[in-house]
Formats: C-alpha cells, sequence, structure tokens
C-alpha cells in the first residue's frame, strides 16, 4: 500500500490551503494541523505568504500521518482547499489522482479543467458565512466541507481545538466559527462532488 492511500492504520494526507492574504487560510490550516495533533496524529504544518501580506498570496501546508513525516513541503497534495481563483490555477494540477479539491465558488465561478479522477466540492463559502454574519468565517466554512468529505477528523474535534487557535482577543467570534464549520459540513453532506 503506497503511502498516499488513507487507511485507519496507514493514514498520510497531505493538503494545501490556499487563498489571499486577509482569507484565514493561515487559520484554517493551524486548526487542521491543531486538530489533528489533539487527535495524536503526527503533523506538519508549514505557512507561507506573499511580502504584502493582506491582499496577497498565502497558502500553508498540513501533513497528517499515522508514522513519521519525513518532510513538511507537500509537492502534490492528496487535498486542496482553494479559496479563490488564482489558488485554484496554481496548485489544482498538482491535486494527485483520486484527490479532493473544495473550491470556493463565491470566487470561483467555471468549473476547472482538471483530471476527471479528481472529487471536486463546490461551496460557496463567502456567501454561507455572510448568511451566518460574517464574511471572515469564510475560511472555516470551507475547512468544514473538507472536513465532512474526508472524514480523517471531525468538526466537532476542530471547533473544540478553535480555542486553542484562536488569540484571545477573537473569542467571542468561536460560536460563528463553530457554526461555519457546521454550515461547510452540512453543505458539502447535501451537495455531490462535481
Amino acid at each position: 500500500m503506497s503511502n498516499t492511500q488513507s487507511t485507519v492504520n496507514n493514514l498520510h494526507e497531505e493538503v494545501i490551503i490556499a487563498g489571499f492574504g486577509g482569507q484565514g487560510v493561515l487559520l484554517a490550516g493551524k486548526l487542521l494541523a491543531q486538530t489533528a495533533m489533539k487527535a495524536e496524529k503526527e503533523v506538519t504544518y508549514m505557512p507561507s505568504y506573499g511580502a504584502e501580506v493582506r491582499g496577497g498570496t498565502a497558502n500553508c501546508m498540513v501533513v497528517i500521518a499515522e508514522s513519521e513525516i519525513a518532510c513538511p513541503v507537500v509537492g502534490n497534495p492528496d487535498s486542496l482547499i482553494a479559496m479563490n481563483k488564482a489558488s485554484l490555477d496554481k496548485f489544482g494540477p498538482r491535486v494527485r489522482d483520486g484527490g479532493l479539491i473544495v473550491l470556493n465558488s463565491s470566487l470561483i465561478d467555471e468549473k476547472p479543467q482538471l483530471s476527471d479522477s479528481l472529487a471536486i466540492v463546490s461551496v460557496p463559502a463567502n456567501d454561507l458565512a455572510v448568511e451566518l454574519g460574517n464574511v471572515k468565517a469564510a475560511n472555516m466554512v470551507a475547512l468544514g466541507a473538507y472536513l465532512h468529505k474526508k472524514g480523517i477528523l471531525s468538526v466537532a474535534a476542530a471547533a473544540e481545538c478553535l480555542s486553542d487557535v484562536l488569540a484571545r482577543r477573537y473569542h467571542k467570534t468561536l460560536p460563528i466559527n463553530t457554526e461555519a464549520l457546521q454550515r461547510g459540513a452540512e453543505f458539502a453532506r447535501d451537495h455531490q462532488a462535481i
């Protein structure tokens, strides 16, 4: 069995979360990594952002495994969460055959021309976050969809870890971020991948 296959005994999941600065991409990655650590998985988290930060490009690489992780760099991810079109264009072609792409259809309005082997989940993350009262929760909507589709970690476990990754001054946003995770998972449950 190759190390890219995910089973209970041989989990090795490589994820890239990408968007522009200010979309909470790094926070989503940090939450995914923290949730995996609390679940006693091996984890690496590697953020990357452009010099301009807010409005520039941002992405992070998260690797979750049962055994030691040799390298934190993700070249060909098993999964991609793309929060904008530039991120989908950059990282989409790198996703391994049979992989998962969660894309923010609020900002990506066309079906990507990628391998038919990929499961693509279009989630209107910004629109759902606005319905909840805060567009900044779009990152949590997308992460909730990813968690539901992958089934490696639960949305409830991620919600429990929110207070660990959010600065104390943002703890007032815990309820809306928790609801956003749940809304993303519900959307993914109710809508088939394309």
